[in-house]
């Protein structure tokens, strides 16, 4: 995905420009310090407390430059219209946090508010269209037919959480003036693996043939996930 990202980034912004950047649901970090070590200034919204508290360590542990290019902030990513004003970013992330909302709407219209002309709309979203395809491959026909006909799903964590269809997004994103651009599967080939797995050793292969994979039909419309960018108009 962090790949992806680059390449939508590279596709809009000069060379060298340095980004205001919104990463609503920060988590703990991880694209949020890769994008301020490129140089870009970052702000990251979280509601859980222990996340903030991760990601607080982990901005931590950074170079001086590195921690001055990132706030934090803790809330929730529903009211960035208290926190900002309209248009004050260049480039607004969301990722993995869409099927922790019942009415993901408002939210993804919030996040647009919050691009500047021209500015990025980067989601990474449960794919509604394939919730088959993991209980599927994972030798379990009943749960397999049961997704067909839902969004709604029970991920790692135990939770009862939802999905969303592409085509879905596609016409909220046309909505809110934030037309998709572009659109990736993420996790085609790696849905099945543990999350505590160690790293493969033919890990670079698997890398290339899930980036190649989130680029092609028909495999990035049967990826675990979807990332969605759209475009401020």
């Amino acid at each position: 995905m962090a790949r992806q990202l680059d390449e939508q980034i590279a596709g809009r912004f000069p060379v060298g420009r340095r980004l205001r950047v919104l990463d609503v649901g920060i988590g703990q970090g991880t694209q949020a310090l890769r994008l301020a070590r490129l140089g870009h200034q970052v702000t990251g919204v979280e509601q859980d407390p222990v996340m903030v508290a991760a990601a607080r360590e982990a901005l931590a542990r950074e170079p001086e430059g590195i921690r001055e290019r990132v706030r934090l902030v803790q809330g929730d990513g529903r009211d960035t219209g208290v926190h900002f004003l309209p248009g004050s970013f260049d480039l607004v992330l969301c990722h993995g946090v869409l099927m922790y909302v019942a009415e993901p709407d408002p939210l993804v219209a919030g996040l647009a508010r919050m691009l500047a002309p021209g500015g990025l709309l980067s989601l990474l979203v449960r794919n509604g269209d394939a919730l088959a395809m993991r209980p599927g491959l994972a030798g379990d026909p009943a749960g397999a037919l049961a997704a067909f006909d839902t969004t709604s799903y029970t991920n790692r964590l135990g939770l009862n959480v939802r999905a969303d269809r592409l085509a879905e997004l596609t016409a909220t994103l046309a909505g809110i003036a934030a037309p998709l651009h572009a659109w990736y599967g993420v996790r085609v080939f790696s849905d099945l693996a543990a999350d505590d797995a160690p790293p493969p050793h033919d890990l670079p292969a698997l890398l290339a043939a899930e980036e190649r994979a989130g680029h092609t039909d028909p495999y990035r419309g049967v990826a675990a996930l979807l990332h969605l960018c759209g475009v401020r108009g």
